[in-house]
């Protein structure tokens, strides 16, 4: 089995997440490539050798850029606040290295145009961590879709709340800064809203209008005591949208709605059907289509299994379940098949710009109230 020297730059949650896809995914998929774990990089030296002890790298640093022109290093992770993102892709990508970015792609639409076009002109392949759109319930889903199973595609409807902010007592973070994290709950949960909605419509969104909120408008300054700090993007965003495909629907998100973990929810409304998901639930998929009987009508349960690839090759049986980590080794494995065999990966820069253009978008118009094209 070939090697592929790779580096992680950000050693926080996702970058552990994407350090422990690489471990396995090997021992899951069997063939293809096998990731070699090179270097992992944290701006703390204290942290990055702890990192690459409890994560099993060879070496650590805390200069992403010597991460980037390491010669044993051919693809890179950026797992980084979303304001380096940009700086760190493209320096990446004109090294020559394949890249797995974590959303959003950056702050500004400018600077992801930016890291889009150096992939353009680079031999590298890149991919956007959104990794909902690699669950086998989903990827069963839009082959449901495909098909006709629930006829031709009316509407679109999708939630994701979460509570991780939801406390007015949690300090200020760089979340909470248009600087630091661009939009809020619009970037960093909505952003995954949207993907979902490209995915299983097949179709990209062409006209919003959206509405934002801030509902904790000032939190304490965690390295400043007795000092508050202005919080300017959004804790809840909502919208219409519109599809180029002539699908309507609405969706929002929140980062301070108490009780909800990962409260991904959407809906895909067909002329002859509906599909219904919920990611607290990422193993179960409700599907509802019409019974000659009417007594028997009724919204059913698929349990996912080795009938809804890839899930067998985690497990052999269903009703056994996958988790997140699992889903992030689906979303890494199909990376290494595009590197192998040259191949498409979904969702490129490319495709992971168009995504920002609709978050830019609902940003738009909760400034304007109005209506606004992609």
């Amino acid at each position: 089995m070939k090697e592929i020297g790779i580096g992680v730059i950000g050693t926080g949650f996702m970058g552990k997440a994407h350090s422990i896809a690489y471990s396995a995914s090997a021992s899951v998929f069997g063939t293809g490539l096998r990731p070699r774990l090179e270097i992992v990089c944290d701006l703390s030296p204290e942290r990055a050798s702890q990192r690459a002890t409890d994560l099993g790298f060879s070496r650590y640093t805390d200069d992403w850029r010597a991460v980037v022109s390491d010669p044993a290093v051919e693809l890179i992770s950026v797992c980084t606040p979303n304001d380096t993102h940009a700086e760190i892709s493209i320096a990446a990508l004109q090294a020559g290295k394949h890249v797995w970015c974590e959303k959003p792609m950056s702050t500004a639409i400018g600077d992801s145009q930016a890291m889009t076009d150096a992939a353009a002109g680079s031999t590298g392949k890149t991919i956007i961590g959104y990794n909902y759109t690699k669950n086998p319930a989903v990827t069963h889903a839009r082959r449901l879709i495909e098909s006709g199973a629930i006829g031709r595609v009316a509407a679109f409807f999708c939630r994701y709340d979460v509570d991780n902010e939801a406390d007015e007592m949690r300090p200020w973070s760089w979340r909470m800064s248009r600087d630091q994290s661009g939009t809020g709950a619009n970037g960093d949960v909505l952003s995954h809203v949207i993907s979902v909605a490209h995915y299983l419509t097949g179709s990209t969104i062409k006209r919003v209008v959206g509405d934002i909120a801030i509902i904790h408008k000032e939190r304490d300054d965690p390295k400043q005591a007795g000092s508050r700090k202005e919080v300017d993007n959004d804790d809840m965003v909502a919208a219409l949208v519109q599809f180029e495909n002539g699908v309507h629907g609405h969706i929002g998100a929140s980062r301070v709605t108490w009780g909800y973990k990962c409260g991904l929810r959407w809906e895909v409304h067909g002329t002859k059907g509906t599909i219904i998901f919920e990611q607290e639930r990422l193993n179960e998929l409700r599907l509802f289509t019409p019974q000659d009987d009417p007594a028997t009508d009724g919204f059913r349960t698929i349990l996912t299994g080795p009938q809804h690839p890839p899930y067998e090759a985690f497990l052999p049986n269903g009703g056994h379940s996958l988790g997140y980590m699992d889903v992030k080794i689906c979303e890494l494995h199909e990376l290494l098949e595009a590197i192998r065999g040259d191949g498409g990966v979904w969702p490129s820069f490319a495709d992971g710009l168009v995504i920002e253009k609709v978050m830019d978008a609902v940003d738009r118009s909760s400034l304007s109230g109005s209506w606004e094209d992609v």
